[in-house]
């Protein structure tokens, strides 16, 4: 049978369409930019408005207070953020990929540093000297295997001897993280924060690479400013959660390396391509497990990162990681197990105790959107822009070149990992801190930005960190 040739108004209608997509693109990073403020002010207006206690630290939606200061970091903050505005898109797309990586990773260093030492070198180790952190309970432990088996028995908040806020609210490997630093020497304030802060600083290195290894490179120097630099430092730097969000990164892209392992290999051409390629992918996959596994042994809200790992399989276009990084990531879970932590067991535990304690009276019908308003100020304004644009681009999928395709999978990836998080009821404020593993897959949509808006948009987003951390004390 013949097709007959479509008429001129199959053609008009498909130009009508690619004209509203054009201008969708065009009027959505505004729509996303007075979306994400428009959350920001509401989240602060309405508590008080309404004589509303959220029961947080005083500057709803952040856990913060109101604490206009300067400090020893004021100086070298406003200079690198003075810098970073003129020279960081520009050198971003000149540097060779090396070199890029690396002032990517002294960039987010510094800044970090800068903006905690805005309350001395205090502000680096104060936070996780805390009685709610980490740090007092690692100095405490002498033997991790006892602590291990009598973990969830102190989980409950009418339990004898409980475990402070953040070791009941965590699996036990966020602890045996900073038992290790203690062991090693580290287990002071600034020793501990230093080396949170040099970790966390690699997620933009892990993610950058990730979209490397999938033919993303332009797009991925379009982001990297905005990786290295931004107002989650404020938190990435003083928070074990940054530390999270380097091993969830790394895990996920060494997921992506598995995933194309075997591509990569057949294009070498050679006789034993596909065995190096089947070995390729076994190793990265068991890695990619191993850390992915002992994301879950961190965080209890961090097996929604398995969302993002089908995008990064689905991205690689082979499945066959898959099952040996779940079996590698599911040993993790079962060694823990073996020595006397069933997570299993303790999850249900920690969720009778968090509605046991202030989750009750954080009320869902706020902190719904009010999260949202958080994660606009910790991942910055700019992040509506990019999440919109994002959007917006998905709806001409078949037109968009590959690279825009792997940042608007992993993009809407993350967004989708966030609605999860938001609707669970198990992320009721202080989600600036807790969403931090997410915020860097979030901001890889500002490379579908314009130049013209990325350029304004990382000033803009350097001048919001410095007001951030100028005006207000967070509490982590």
């Amino acid at each position: 049978m013949q097709l007959e040739p479509e008429g001129p108004g199959a053609e008009s209608a498909r130009a009508a369409s690619a004209a509203r997509r054009r201008t969708l693109v065009v009027v959505a990073p505004w729509i996303g930019l007075v979306v994400a403020l428009a959350l920001i002010a509401l989240a602060m207006i309405v508590p008080p408005l309404l004589g509303q206690d959220m029961n947080i630290r005083s500057f709803p939606p952040l856990h913060a207070e109101w604490m206009p200061r300067l400090g020893p970091g004021t100086l070298p903050a406003v200079l690198l953020a003075v810098a970073a505005a003129v020279w960081g898109v520009p050198l971003a797309r000149r540097l060779r990929w090396g070199a890029l990586l690396g002032v990517v990773y002294a960039a987010a260093v510094a800044w970090m540093v800068a903006l905690a030492t805005v309350d001395g070198w205090d502000g680096i180790g104060r936070i996780l000297e805390h009685r709610y952190e980490y740090l007092g309970t690692a100095r405490a432990v002498t033997d991790f295997g006892a602590t291990l088996r009598d973990y969830v028995a102190h989980i409950p908040l009418d339990s004898e001897d409980n475990w402070p806020v953040h070791i009941a609210g965590h699996p036990p490997g966020a602890l045996l993280f900073f038992v290790v630093l203690v062991r090693l020497g580290l287990g002071g304030g600034l020793a501990a924060g230093f080396a949170v802060l040099i970790v966390g600083a690699t997620a933009a290195l892990a993610v950058l690479t990730l979209l490397r290894r999938f033919g993303a490179e332009d797009t991925a120097r379009r982001s990297a400013p905005f990786l290295a630099m931004g107002p989650a430092a404020i938190w990435f730097a003083v928070s074990a959660d940054g530390m999270f969000a380097a091993v969830a990164a790394w895990g996920l892209c060494a997921l992506g390396f598995a995933a194309t392992a075997r591509a990569r290999a057949q294009e070498a051409g050679d006789g034993r391509a596909g065995v190096r390629g089947t070995g390729s992918t076994v190793v990265w996959s068991v890695l990619a497990g191993l850390l992915l596994g002992y994301c879950v042994m961190m965080s209890y809200g961090l097996p929604i990162l398995g969302i993002l790992a089908l995008a990064v399989l689905a991205l690689g276009r082979d499945w066959r990681p898959l099952p040996i990084a779940a079996l590698a990531a599911l040993g993790v879970v079962l060694v823990f197990a073996a020595s006397g932590f069933a997570w299993w067991e303790a999850f249900p535990v920690l969720v009778e105790r968090y509605w046991d304690g202030v989750a009750s009276r954080r009320q869902f019908t706020y902190w719904v959107w009010g999260n949202l308003a958080a994660l606009s100020i910790s991942a910055g304004p700019l992040l509506g822009a990019a999440i919109a644009t994002t959007a917006a681009r998905a709806t001409g999928w078949r037109a968009e070149a590959p690279a825009e395709r792997v940042v608007i999978v992993l993009a809407l990836a993350a967004a989708a990992t966030i609605v999860a998080a938001d609707l669970s009821q198990m992320s009721k404020a202080e989600v600036e801190r807790i969403w931090l593993p997410f915020v860097p897959w979030l901001l890889v949509g500002t490379a579908l930005l314009t130049e013209r808006w990325r350029r304004a948009g990382f000033a803009g987003q350097l001048a919001f960190a410095l007001v951030v951390q100028h005006l207000l004390v967070t509490s982590w």
